[in-house]
Parts: structure tokens; sequence; C-alpha cells
């Protein structure tokens, strides 16, 4: 592994998304961007991976198998180890009704898929402070 300036200070990302091609491009995104990226095949794997470690961001879609993005959001925000850690959607979604329910389940951000690599490094970047 290449190793940038800040090494070792990476920031964990929790990635939820059931399709293999988005998990796999937004790991790529993100790692290339210097963050440490555990994925999550669907809300139920993704709510496991949150009660098992700490992320300092969760990336969720909405439309998943099992626990949808509204649900993992409002089953994340029950644990004590997410306290103010920000959670973003990515979603094909852009409905107001949508967006509004997922802020009031907890969520921060939205990001419309498909995405542009900078546009999601760049939203991660601000919900992160980094």
């Amino acid at each position: 592994m290449v190793c940038a300036i800040g090494c070792g200070m990476s920031r964990k990302i929790l990635a939820v998304d059931d399709s293999p091609s988005i998990r796999q491009m937004v790991q790529l995104t993100l790692t290339g961007g210097g963050y440490e990226v555990v994925s999550a095949v669907d809300g139920n794997d993704g709510l496991a991976k949150a009660r098992a470690t700490r992320a300092d961001l969760v990336l969720t879609d909405l439309n998943m198998p099992g626990l949808n993005g509204i649900a993992l959001i409002r089953e994340i925000r029950k644990l004590p180890n997410y306290v103010g850690v920000p959670v973003l959607f990515l979603s094909t979604e852009s409905d107001a009704a949508l967006k509004q329910e997922a802020k009031a389940a907890g969520a921060t951000g939205w990001i419309v898929k498909p995405f542009r690599q900078d546009q999601l490094l760049a939203a991660v970047k601000k919900v992160l402070g980094t």
C-alpha cells in the first residue's frame, strides 16, 4: 500500500449498497481519496458492520433488500458509537419527500446516482470536515 501524507490517520467509511458495481466504484473512489472503506452488501449487513466497527461516515443506498437505507439510518442512529456520525445517501431517487424522510431519519446529505467521483469526494470531505 502506498502511504500518502497523514497515513494512519485515514478516516473509515461504511459504504452500504446492494449493487456490486456501485460498491466497487465507491470503494475505488474513496480509497483513491485516502479513505479506508468497509463495504456492506445490504442494510442488514451494513447494520451488522456498524455494530462491529465505528466508521467516521456512513454512505448508504436507499433501495435495498431487507433493511432499506432509511430503516438503516434509524437503526444506526440508535447506536451510541454513531452519535454525530454523518450519513450520506447515495441514491437514484431525488424525490423531495424521500429526502425529507431521510433527513428526519438522521441523514446528513444526499448524492444522486450516477455520481461523479470528484462530486462524491467533495461531499465526503465536506461532511467529514477534512
